[in-house]
């Protein structure tokens, strides 16, 4: 059965790539319903911190510490060290993301710091990373910073 949410998250991915940046995509759900939405936009805006996440909590606007601790984020990847910062400061309980295998941030740190983490294993969201970093392996290196 298809998470719609995790959809919407890969939708978001596809996104970024047809705008020219790299496919990672994410949104923030506060009760079952999406709030924000975002996609990796460093290429497009030209900026250092617009991963996927830091663009999704952006877009959902300011909510107080409680809504926080009641929203999931949804990413098609695994978080960075930048991003799991963001997901610790607002106490973001449950994080679900797409893959793993192409990128895994500091999941333990986030697990030992009482974050749920799932990861979906979603054949696209692996899919659209492979094809990306095969493709622009300069651009995925500065992405994460190497």
């Amino acid at each position: 059965m298809k998470d719609p949410h995790l959809e919407a998250a890969i939708a978001e991915a596809r996104l970024g790539l047809d705008e020219g940046g790299i496919p990672i995509g994410s949104v923030l759900v506060l009760d079952g319903k999406i709030i924000g939405r975002g996609h990796n936009r460093r290429v497009q805006k030209g900026s250092p911190i617009l991963h996927a996440e830091m663009d999704c909590l952006e877009n959902a606007g300011r909510l107080t510490a409680k809504q926080y601790e009641r929203c999931v984020i949804y990413s098609t990847l695994s978080p960075c060290d930048m991003c799991s910062g963001a997901i610790l400061l607002y106490k973001i309980p449950t994080v679900i993301i797409g893959e793993n295998d192409t990128f895994q941030g500091p999941e333990q740190h986030l697990r030992t710091r009482g974050v749920e983490l799932r990861n979906a294993n979603h054949p696209a969201a692996k899919k659209l990373m492979r094809d990306f970093i095969a493709s622009h392996p300069e651009l995925w290196n500065e992405d994460i910073g190497e």
